[in-house]
């Protein structure tokens, strides 16, 4: 019975990030344990402790009346997290090329395109294989405290590219540019493939995201 518990959380975890994540419950948005309980079509025994785990992230807050909800995005978090990707990603993409790895990681990059170009019809997988891509990138640091700080943002960081995709950043022309990258990558073109990333990954997603941000 434990075990069987423990798995219906772990469930109930995946399946309320899940719906954080790709803004079915938007930033925001009160929640209780009756309405995840319906949602879910579980009982409270397995929502509470995958509510627990999801404050413990933070994904979850509770004020002082306890009344639950998903944590907002405010315009500051949105202009600190480009911040945060343009000083690491643009550090690891110059050491790309500086360390004379850049071949080996055109195809690394380009392994994690074919996942975001398979994906283009579902805005969520998308941002999901996006997010992987950026990992690579500052995959070439070899430092896993560098790691696992870039991990501990990504589940704003993909709810933030949902807003940038929701207001205007069109799918298909930024895998069409990730395409010249990875093939300016290839030719040796540090200032070409760079601005691609500057121009697609920080100043139009961060723009985007920003407009009609609520």
């Amino acid at each position: 019975m434990a075990d069987k518990t423990i798995s219906l959380a772990d469930q109930a975890y995946s399946q309320i990030k899940t719906s954080i994540l790709n803004l079915t419950y938007p930033p925001g948005m009160q929640l209780t344990e009756a309405m995840l309980t319906r949602d879910l079509g579980m009982s409270r025994n397995p929502v509470r402790p995958a509510i627990k785990m999801l404050q413990n992230e933070g994904l979850l807050v509770s004020d002082y009346y306890k009344s639950m909800r998903v944590k907002e995005i405010t315009d500051k978090d949105i202009r600190d997290i480009y911040q945060l990707r343009e000083l690491l990603e643009g550090a690891a993409f110059k050491l790309i090329f500086d360390s004379g790895r850049t071949e080996e990681y055109s195809y690394r990059i380009e392994e994690k395109f074919v996942h975001m170009r398979a994906a283009a019809g579902n805005v969520y997988e998308w941002e999901l294989a996006d997010s992987q891509m950026h990992l690579e990138i500052v995959s070439i640091f070899e430092n896993p405290r560098i790691t696992r700080f870039y991990e501990s943002n990504l589940s704003e960081l993909i709810r933030i590219g949902l807003y940038s995709v929701k207001n205007g950043m069109r799918i298909e022309s930024t895998n069409e540019n990730l395409k010249k990258m990875i093939g300016y990558m290839r030719e040796g073109n540090y200032e070409k493939a760079y601005a691609i990333l500057e121009g697609d990954h920080f100043r139009i997603g961060k723009d985007t995201a920003l407009k009609e941000h609520p």
